[in-house]
């Protein structure tokens, strides 16, 4: 494929703060919590990163990191793309080593937010019309993604009891992976029960429905394939990038009547050009796991339909199968996802990134909490991220592929 950037680079190190309410620690803390596991997976220090991007819903510059982890005069690009932010930054971080620029690159996303007090996901924009990726006619993140719900519900003829039992079972999971981990923001066991009759936030989105807002933050290495090889000599492998694709959505949502509040048409485009360009022709069968934006459960459960992971209108018998579970066909959010890790906006591209290349290499495990069962998947060869910044109505997509060397 022309231009493509399947193996031109590999991650060599990676690390990721604890996610979860870090009042123990400021936004530089997360930054050197996250930067220092990368620089010893990869065995090397700051002094030999060459250029670096961080990605940041909450503003800054470069300096964000190079003051807290003295990367001074050299390069530092600060990258905001909401929710693919951490994405963007590793996706442009990525095309520089490829384009043959630089050799060796940090790639890190971090927010805070709790400090703020922050109780739930905005836009970031001031109230009131016509601001930011979802206009006012869509109302706030919950009330946005609940009309995917209901549509859902009403175009597949499912129950309000049938509906809110299947996006009850994506929290349910998530939970179950999430307590496992030690990094992840929610670590306690939610029953269905429980999930099923939580205060309602957006009719038929109830509070377990909803991702959590967090602090965190994550970091990436990035080189070529031939230092890869050598710095990752008699340890576990590195990991490759197979595909990086972003797709912007027309923001017309809430004003086009053709617009069918059932799916993400940007996402279906970047999975398409992503498949292709890792020469994947069956996802639901080539894709080892995947970390997908479950900003809302129902968003899981669309996005499986758009990633052809699942077929359209047929989700919910997956979801009720297991099929995406730790132990299923296809695991999602082996981690927790948004749902459970938590989501600091500009770290989250990242950390999914992070569970798929400690799952590449058989490692998953070194989080695990005490007394919980293996977080391992089996024999993982494949990866796929995916981040939606925005609404329904009007985001940004991103999707990418990883994976082990000659996949």
């Amino acid at each position: 494929m022309a231009g493509s950037i399947k193996d031109r680079v590999a991650v060599v190190g990676m690390g990721c703060s604890r996610f979860g309410e870090r009042w123990d620690a400021s936004v530089d803390d997360l930054i050197v919590e996250a930067a220092y596991e990368a620089f010893e997976d990869a065995g090397i220090g700051p002094e030999d990163i060459q250029a670096a991007w961080v990605g940041t819903a909450t503003g800054g510059t470069g300096m964000t990191i190079s003051e807290p982890l003295r990367l001074q005069y050299i390069p530092i690009t600060r990258v905001e793309n909401a929710c693919a932010t951490a994405s963007d930054a590793f996706r442009n971080a990525c095309y520089s080593v490829a384009a043959g620029i630089y050799d060796i690159v940090l790639a890190i996303g971090c927010d805070k937010y709790k400090d703020g007090g922050l109780s739930g996901l905005t836009d970031g924009s001031i109230p009131g019309p016509g601001h930011g990726l979802m206009a006012a006619a869509a109302g706030p993140p919950p009330a946005s993604f609940a009309m995917l719900a209901t549509t859902y519900f009403d175009h597949y003829g499912l129950s309000y009891e049938e509906g809110k039992h299947m996006i009850g079972r994506v929290s349910w999971k998530s939970h179950e992976n999430g307590r496992r981990h030690k990094k992840a923001h929610f670590q306690r066991e939610v029953t269905m029960d429980a999930i099923l009759n939580a205060p309602m936030v957006a009719w038929p989105l109830g509070l377990y429905d909803c991702c959590g807002v967090s602090d965190g933050a994550a970091a990436a290495i990035i080189t070529t394939p031939e230092i890869a090889r050598n710095m990752r000599k008699g340890k576990e492998p590195p990991m490759f990038v197979k595909a990086l694709q972003i797709a912007m959505a027309p923001n017309d949502g809430n004003f086009n009547t053709k617009f069918d509040y059932m799916h993400v048409e940007a996402t279906v485009r970047a999975a398409e050009r992503a498949y292709t360009e890792a020469s994947i022709t069956n996802p639901r069968e080539q894709i080892s796991m995947a970390e997908v934006h479950d900003c809302f459960s129902i968003t899981e459960a669309v996005t499986m339909e758009d990633l052809k992971f699942s077929e359209r209108g047929k989700v919910q018998k997956d979801i009720e199968d297991g099929f995406f579970d730790l132990d299923g066909g296809l695991p999602v959010q082996p981690d927790g996802g948004l749902k459970c890790f938590g989501h600091p906006i500009g770290a989250s591209g990242i950390r999914m990134l992070y569970e798929m290349y400690n799952q590449l290499q058989g490692r998953a495990d070194r989080m695990l909490n005490p007394g919980q069962p293996s977080r391992q998947i089996k024999d993982p060869k494949l990866g796929l991220t995916h981040n939606l910044g925005g609404g329904p109505a009007g985001c940004a997509i991103f999707v990418g592929i990883v994976g082990l060397e000659g996949v």
